[in-house]
């Protein structure tokens, strides 16, 4: 593998590598004679009498932090850090004086630490007073948070010795432990120090907060341990002793030591593999630390040949490092009393990783070019590689999503976590303003914000929010967005999802003025023809739609024409009874023709009206039903409504045909005309050219669009059907026209 140059996190060329991260190390912090000194003695006057949520006094709680940094390998800058952090919250302008005093580094680094302080006591206090329905939902988002934080490393590094502190502060107090802040430990703080491969504060922080969330648990693994402890202990001193010597006379100085046990490791191990106590293979193990990686394979091959190995019970971890970068070798085999020990064998620097992670290259890049042992902070675990891949880890392991794992640059998406007033964290893209934010919280919420308050200070609603800000938003009971949110030049809006809710609400507006509008055409089309008492739903029902405001919607368009309303309203010819029969005289052959050219056989001058259903014209064929009072309704043969009459009255039925005209008295009879055709602009007024054209007088149309399909009826009047055939084909002609047929 090509090595890296040595750019520490907040160079010129980490910065261009990796847009928009501010991951500084330790190293980073500005040298300062006696940083660590001139900081607690700057603080100690503001925090010496003060106590922190958790019961603990804020100066000794300082003082521990420190230590913990100090033996992690933290420099001296960085533990005069933990000082200046809790001062901040007694300062008017902690950026301000702290700069001043200390530098930008160290007051940027203070701040921000606070920040995530504050948010995290206001998201425990949220969840311990139940304001949250899902205290999952909550640990995720403070996850979240933390992952914001952690492009600073420097805040990371504190918040994870301040939280091994307060967990060890418990356990000595014997006081009883939030369940939030245990739970936080062990699902949020612990991953993360796993991740940076930071083992010393991992083990120790999983087991206190596995001892607060499952203290039976806890104690029983605790008591399998120590049942047999002496003689556990004497027969691993035995073999430690004869390790180290053997190696020794091979020419291999080693270190070997016995290895700590970690409870939660063990409950973990034997539930995940469903396996009893004495099934744990690691209860008994040592570790040798040697000086170069060609005595790790030296003193493996020893221990291999002097005890049994057990199969499938070897990782070569040096050859094939973890992903944090862990490096050892691991080997189970069988003692002469045919028990279980696992052997774990690296270099003394593979073991300063394994306990102290990324803070090791801190420890190694301070010590000059040698560094300590001979190991350099450049190579394969230069710093900057190592946070970025185990940050990138990290954030993996909390998605869980493809999308993550395919994209390295996932962790630095520009993303912002604020509180609401109920200290609930709300994930926001960079460059979020009040506006995203009320629509995140609600979109009721969003259509009627008004005004916003930042960390309680007013701010207009398009003031770029900021990690850890709380926002509260005022509102109106009643209202909707401004069309300025809309506007890119104006900054309301960052965010696609609420952007994406204006917009539907002005839709929204545009479909209830339509809606409104069609009602109100259809609401008088029923009180003309007196049928006021008529449900809408059914009315929209009848005409095939799903409901009476789809119905409206299309009114509103004009996309239906209320002549369809029209032709559903009128009544059906009423069914004759027996009694109601016109009694029909025989006609008297006296040459006359009944009005309107119809020819009733054996009737004389009987009245007769041309169905309105059907339209019947000259030379169609046709037959006569005797109706209530209106004489004799003239259908076509080939009538749908009269061949239902024919089937229930056939004894209505009357032969009729088309009597002769003068052609200067040549009757017209109306006909409708159905066209379908691909819509366009100027295909009525084509159309209608033709009928003019052919000298076809057009006396009605009704139209509809429906999704670029013109439904169009023309009525027009002939003299001849026949003729019609002709125009018809014409149209049929027309650019756009699919069929032109008569109903």
């Amino acid at each position: 593998m090509k090595s890296l140059p040595v750019e520490l996190p907040g160079s010129a060329p980490f910065a261009q590598a990796v847009p928009g991260v501010i991951a500084v190390t330790a190293a980073s912090l500005p040298d300062q004679a006696h940083a660590m000194a001139r900081a607690r003695a700057f603080a100690e006057p503001l925090i010496a009498g003060e106590t922190l949520d958790t019961g603990e006094n804020t100066l000794a709680h300082a003082d521990a932090v420190a230590a913990i940094l100090r033996s992690i390998g933290g420099s001296e800058a960085m533990q005069a850090a933990s000082y200046l952090v809790y001062a901040c919250d007694h300062l008017n302008k902690p950026q301000e004086v702290i700069a001043k005093a200390f530098g930008d580094s160290y007051a940027a680094l203070a701040v921000e630490t606070t920040k995530l302080v504050r948010v995290q006591r206001q998201a425990r206090a949220a969840e311990a007073s139940a304001q949250l329905e899902d205290p999952k939902v909550q640990t995720e988002n403070v996850r979240k948070m933390l992952l914001a934080f952690s492009r600073d490393l420097r805040v990371v590094m504190l918040r994870l010795a301040s939280r091994l502190h307060t967990l060890r502060y418990f356990a000595a107090s014997k006081q009883p432990v939030p369940a939030n802040l245990a739970r936080e430990s062990l699902q949020v703080f612990a991953p993360l120090a796993n991740r940076l491969g930071i083992w010393q504060i991992k083990w120790e922080m999983e087991d206190l907060a596995f001892r607060f969330l499952e203290p039976v648990t806890y104690k029983d693994v605790a008591r399998l341990l120590d049942e047999k402890r002496a003689g556990r202990e004497g027969a691993v001193e035995q073999l430690r002793a004869q390790l180290e010597a053997d190696l020794k006379q091979q020419g291999v100085h080693a270190a070997v030591q016995g290895r700590p046990k970690h409870i939660y490791s063990i409950v973990r191990k034997m539930r995940g593999k469903s396996l009893g106590f004495n099934q744990v293979l690691d209860i008994r193990a040592l570790r040798v630390v040697v000086p170069e990686v060609k005595d790790c394979y030296a003193a493996l091959s020893w221990v291999h040949s002097h005890f049994s190995p057990m199969a499938n019970e070897f990782d070569d971890y040096i050859a094939r490092p973890k992903a944090n970068g862990y490096q050892s070798l691991h080997t189970v085999v069988l003692d002469d009393a045919g028990l279980p020990i696992e052997i774990q064998i690296r270099t003394q620097a593979m073991h300063d990783h394994a306990e102290h992670g990324v803070a090791a290259h801190w420890a190694y890049k301070e010590a000059g070019t040698k560094g300590y042992a001979g190991v350099t902070a450049a190579g394969e675990y230069d710093a900057k590689i190592a946070v970025l891949r185990q940050l990138i880890a990290w954030e993996r392991d909390l998605s869980g999503s493809a999308q993550a794992q395919a994209h390295d640059g996932g962790l630095f998406e520009d993303r912002i976590y604020v509180l609401t007033p109920d200290a609930a964290i709300v994930e926001l893209p960079q460059g979020a303003t009040a506006v995203d934010f009320a629509y995140s919280v609600h979109t009721s919420v969003g259509h009627r914000c008004r005004g916003a308050r930042i960390d309680g200070a007013m701010v207009t609603l398009n003031t770029p929010l900021q990690n850890g800000q709380t926002v509260e938003i005022t509102t109106v009971k009643e209202g909707g967005p401004s069309r300025d949110w809309l506007n890119p030049e104006l900054g309301f809006l960052a965010s696609h999802r609420a952007r994406a809710k204006v917009r539907a609400w002005f839709n929204a507006q545009v479909t209830h003025e339509t809606v409104a509008r069609g009602r109100e055409s259809v609401e008088k089309l029923l009180q003309r023809e007196g049928r006021t008492s008529m449900k809408l739903e059914d009315l929209a029902s009848q005409l095939g739609f799903k409901s009476a405001d789809d119905l409206f919607e299309v009114v509103g368009k004009d996309e239906f024409s209320l002549r369809n309303i029209e032709n559903l309203l009128k009544p059906p010819e009423p069914a004759l009874q027996p009694d109601d029969y016109v009694l029909l005289k025989k006609a008297r052959d006296d040459g006359k023709t009944p009005k309107g050219g119809v020819l009733v056989v054996g009737v004389e001058s009987l009245l007769t009206q041309l169905a309105r259903c059907c339209k019947p014209a000259p030379p169609d064929e046709i037959r006569g039903f005797v109706t209530r009072g209106k004489g004799v309704s003239i259908h076509r043969v080939d009538c749908s409504n009269f061949r239902e009459l024919a089937t229930r009255n056939a004894e209505r039925m009357i032969d009729v045909e088309w009597g002769a005209t003068k052609q200067a008295d040549a009757a017209v009879y109306p006909v409708d005309v159905s066209v379908d055709a691909a819509d366009r602009q100027g295909l009525l007024r084509d159309i209608s050219e033709v009928f003019a054209k052919e000298k076809m007088n057009v006396i009605g149309v009704q139209t509809q669009s429906v999704k670029g399909t013109a439904q169009m009826t023309f009525t027009v009047e002939v003299s001849d059907s026949a003729r019609l055939a002709k125009v018809l084909g014409i149209v049929a002609g027309v650019n756009g026209v699919r069929s032109a047929r008569r109903r």
